[in-house]
């Protein structure tokens, strides 16, 4: 049918058939009706189209007239139709552009909607646990409270209960600001503790902060050593500098006191401490530095007491010498109960010091003796006088003689030597007896020296009674005063305790010539000016 279709349509319109033709299905079913009609009915059948046309025109026309309000009110609500349907086009165009925005702003909505509810409940879960974040929020403050009230022990357990809320919620900000601000407060608290270890702590109370030192972990065993010594020191050294200088005597009295009870505390509370089986500490093996740093430091402690002892014995001490040679004696054995005894490094000093003030005090008496001679005069004869002297001082063995008055230099010579022996006898080691003894004869030596050289210049000008006099002047310097120095010599280095102390006998040692002046090789530059006896 649709071939015939085909075949037949241009046929009856040669010109083609218009779209909307094409588009009515009504036009299809006229051309198969009039496929169907006879001759006779397709020649009236435009006739019948015509009449019919013109009686539809009529009704139209009819139609319109009668309605034509009804088509005017039609066509303005089509027009007002049209109008809306443009409108709402646009509208919802609009609503199709706006769409996106709106699922946009509904998702964001959505999202700050959950965030709020997320908030609200974090919040009322906050407000729930009010009490107990409160606790944490507090923690730094309680800390510190705990660090200034000397609640140590306390401060630390807070200490590791924020450092385990770290390792579990270091991620959450406040929980961080928490953990920076007890950190600042640990350090605090370390700091504290060693300024602690610098002020004057019983035993007790330092064990309990070289505790709370190793409970921080913060210095290995070595480092803690270290820092222990290093404090300790620190307050050591304020108290020796804080003894006033302007007395020697009294300065290097109070150091001896001070680093005698001190160091010795010191080393006690190390020992209690630091407890270690020789070289074992918690199971691991010491290295040789941490094993040797406190004798290291007890020996720079010596040292250092080695050294003010040098100074100040180097000012002078006078007469205390002796009293300062027992308490370093006694400070030197205490150290021995801690294998520290440094008695032998003090021994020489007070050896050098005794063996310098002496030799000082003898080198200035024979300057004097020296200086006295250049002023010597020989004249008046004084033998009544020495005759009577010389009964007298029979009795007084321990007495200058007394026939030295007859001149004076040997008078001032002698007061001076024995001035010089008697600040000797308060500290007299068996040590430097030797080098008293040789002193003394360089003295007396060089003083029979200076009378010889006296003779040589004089001996010119001097008359028969000068002469005599000069004689005298001999006689009481080899004869009197050379004996007298050496029973003063002996009376402070007896030679019973000296041969007691060598393990031999008294004779082998004044054989030997241990502190015997020796008269004859003293005398020997003016032996042939003395006569054999004074009544000679």
């Amino acid at each position: 049918m649709d071939l015939e279709e085909d075949n037949i349509t241009p046929l009856i319109f040669p010109e083609g058939l218009k779209e909307e033709w094409k588009l009515n299905p009504n036009f299809y079913s006229y051309l198969s009706k009039l496929g169907g009609y006879s001759v006779e009915e397709l020649s009236k059948e435009p006739d019948r189209l015509a009449e019919e046309k013109a009686a539809v025109l009529n009704q139209t026309q009819e139609l319109a007239f009668l309605n034509y309000k009804t088509f005017i009110r039609t066509a303005e609500c089509s027009r007002e139709i049209s109008e809306q349907f443009e409108k709402a086009e646009s509208s919802l165009n609009s609503l199709v552009d706006g769409i996106p925005k709106l699922l946009t702003r509904c998702e964001e909505f959505v999202q700050a909607s959950n965030d709020i509810k997320t908030k609200r409940y974090l919040n009322t879960l906050t407000l729930t646990r009010n009490a107990q974040l409160l606790q944490v929020l507090e923690i730094p403050q309680l800390m510190e409270t705990c660090i200034r009230d000397g609640h140590y022990e306390e401060a630390l357990q807070l200490a590791a209960y924020v450092r385990r809320l770290a390792n579990k919620h270091g991620d959450i900000p406040i929980i961080d600001s928490i953990v920076k601000e007890v950190d600042a407060a640990w350090w605090s608290l370390m700091h504290q503790l060693i300024s602690q270890l610098r002020t004057d702590l019983q035993l007790p109370r330092c064990l309990q902060v070289v505790g709370y030192l190793r409970w921080m972990e913060i210095f290995t065993e070595a480092e803690l050593r270290l820092k222990f010594l290093q404090a300790r020191d620190a307050w050591l050294q304020k108290l020796l500098s804080e003894i006033p200088t302007d007395d020697v005597t009294q300065h290097l009295t109070k150091t001896i006191e001070l680093s005698r009870v001190h160091l010795f505390n010191i080393i006690t509370q190390y020992k209690a401490v630091f407890t270690d089986d020789e070289h074992v500490i918690t199971g691991k093996q010491l290295t040789l530095g941490d094993a040797t740093v406190f004798y290291s430091w007890i020996n720079e402690k010596i040292s250092q007491f080695i050294t003010t002892l040098e100074e100040d014995l180097k000012q002078g001490v006078g007469s205390s010498l002796s009293s300062l040679l027992g308490q370093c004696m006694y400070f030197g054995l205490s150290f021995s109960r801690v294998g520290a005894d440094f008695r032998a490094l003090i021994a020489p000093i007070f050896i050098k010091t005794v063996t310098n003030n002496f030799e000082n005090g003898v080198r200035n008496s024979t300057k004097k003796f020296e200086s006295d001679m250049e002023k010597l005069t020989l004249g008046k004869n004084l033998s009544t006088l020495t005759q009577t002297a010389k009964t007298s001082q029979s009795t007084k063995q321990e007495h200058p003689p007394e026939t030295l008055v007859e001149f004076y230099p040997l008078a001032e010579y002698c007061n001076n030597l024995v001035t010089a022996l008697n600040d000797l006898r308060l500290c007299a080691p068996l040590a430097v007896a030797d080098n008293i003894s040789n002193c003394l004869k360089e003295s007396l030596t060089s003083s029979a020296k200076t009378i010889l050289s006296f003779y040589r210049q004089e001996q010119q000008a001097l008359n028969s009674a000068e002469k005599e006099a000069f004689t005298r002047f001999c006689v009481c310097f080899g004869e009197q005063l050379v004996p007298y120095i050496q029973r003063c010599l002996h009376s402070i280095f007896k030679p019973a305790d000296i041969a007691a102390h060598f393990g031999i006998s008294t004779f082998q040692l004044l054989q030997q010539g241990f502190t015997v002046l020796g008269e004859e090789s003293i005398l020997d530059p003016i032996k042939h000016l003395m006569p054999g006896s004074m009544d000679g």
